[in-house]
């Protein structure tokens, strides 16, 4: 591979001659202007302002304009001579750990080929003592009209340099979140776990841009003259808001029955879309699913069956201190009371019914509140009959006496 810049690694009193050599390369496929009416190329020349005529490469250097308009003419000799340590040395200034880098900062990679045999001893101590400490290392060094910083580290047998950006080139993320306060339910994390533990982990060489194969493809095809473009379908992007659960749940589906597992399958159900509303009900909240709706009918029955609890404690409690004037009265109260709390939980049960599959659950938590409340009538009767009963009696205990 054809070295780009030559220099040597710097660290201590070690210096270690070296070679740069590009790690990555562009598959990117790169187009021509052409003049449209005719096909023809359409080319950018590079004209001195000052006579109008069209200038070589030979014949361009580097220059700085002042504010005035003035140019600075700038040299290579010039840049070359300036007194900093990194024009041809890759300095080390510090070993970390490779976590405390942050990945925004990796710009383009490089190798560094050992210059030499006498490079090929303290290249090689760099490398070791690199793969030992687990470390990388940090450092200044200037390439192409700049100073840049750079990152050190051990690919296989050979010292790699990655580019940094300089910590202030990082922009802040500001206004970048959602503004919007976003809850997120467990059920919802729980899915996205297991939705990420069924994808697994890929291969990396298997990863190919398509993008490029089918621009390739249409090219050969086009060159051969049996081009027949193909109208691309495009799904209208609508504003709807799809049920998040659901579309995780078909993922988890999905991902499983590509890779051969148990537990999805094309017959799975699609996930449901909700069209966006105009106005105050725009912001509607998402349905429950999965194993929430047992949770909530569960919820509501025992909620049902508690507010039957609560009426025929308080019939009882008022039964038992009613007096003989009032007693047969207070039973009557209290019967009114369980018969008002069944319609009650008659309704509760048909909204549970519509919203939940499981309305079993919530019927029989309401029958158990209907059975409580008989309960607490008949009991209330009872006691108001023993009640009326003992006055009975008294006035002839006393006469006898």
């Amino acid at each position: 591979m054809r070295s780009i810049w030559n220099g040597a690694i710097s660290f201590g009193l070690v210096s270690i001659p070296i070679k740069l050599v590009n790690a990555t390369e562009s598959h990117s496929i790169s187009f021509r202007q052409i003049h449209v009416t005719d096909g023809s190329r359409v080319r950018y020349r590079k004209v001195c302002e000052l006579d109008g005529e069209e200038v070589s490469s030979d014949e361009i250097g580097k220059g700085y304009e002042e504010a005035d308009g003035s140019i600075i003419p700038i040299t290579e000799e010039d840049l070359a001579q300036l007194p900093i340590a990194t024009a041809k040395t890759i300095e080390i200034v510090s070993f970390v750990p490779a976590d405390e880098i942050d990945p925004l900062q990796m710009d383009a990679a490089y190798y560094l080929a050992a210059n030499g045999a006498t490079a090929a001893k303290p290249y090689t101590l760099l490398r070791e003592a690199l793969k030992r400490s687990r470390r990388v290392a940090i450092a200044k060094y200037a390439l192409r009209g700049r100073e840049r910083l750079g990152m050190l580290r051990v690919v296989d047998d050979v010292i790699a340099m990655h580019g940094l950006l300089w910590p202030d080139e990082i922009r802040a993320p500001e206004g970048v979140a959602p503004e919007a306060s976003v809850s997120v339910r467990e059920a919802e994390l729980d899915l996205a776990d297991a939705l990420m533990a069924t994808l697994g982990e890929v291969e990396m060489a298997s990863l190919h841009d398509d993008y490029r194969e089918a621009v390739e493809a249409m090219i050969a095809a086009k060159a051969g003259g049996a081009f027949e473009p193909a109208e691309a379908v495009v799904e209208p992007a609508g504003g709807q808001v799809i049920d998040l659960m659901a579309a995780l749940e078909n993922s988890v589906r999905a991902a499983r029955a590509s890779r051969g597992g148990d537990g999805g399958g094309e017959g799975g159900k699609e996930a449901e879309v909700t069209p966006i509303r105009r106005g105050a009900a725009a912001a509607a909240p998402p349905k429950e699913v999965g194993g929430k709706k047992s949770t909530a009918a569960g919820t509501a029955g025992r909620k049902t069956a508690a507010a039957g609890r609560k009426t025929a404690t308080k019939s009882t409690s008022a039964a038992s201190t009613a007096s003989s004037a009032s007693a047969k009265p207070g039973g009557k109260k209290s019967t009114s009371a369980a018969t008002k709390s069944a319609p009650a939980a008659r309704k509760s049960t048909s909204t549970a019914r519509k919203t939940v599959k499981t309305a079993s659950t919530a019927a029989k938590s309401t029958s158990t509140a209907r059975k409580s409340a008989s309960t607490a009538a008949k009991s209330a009767s009872a006691t108001a009959k023993k009640t009326a009963a003992a006055k009975k009696t008294e006035p002839r205990k006393r006469s006898s006496a």
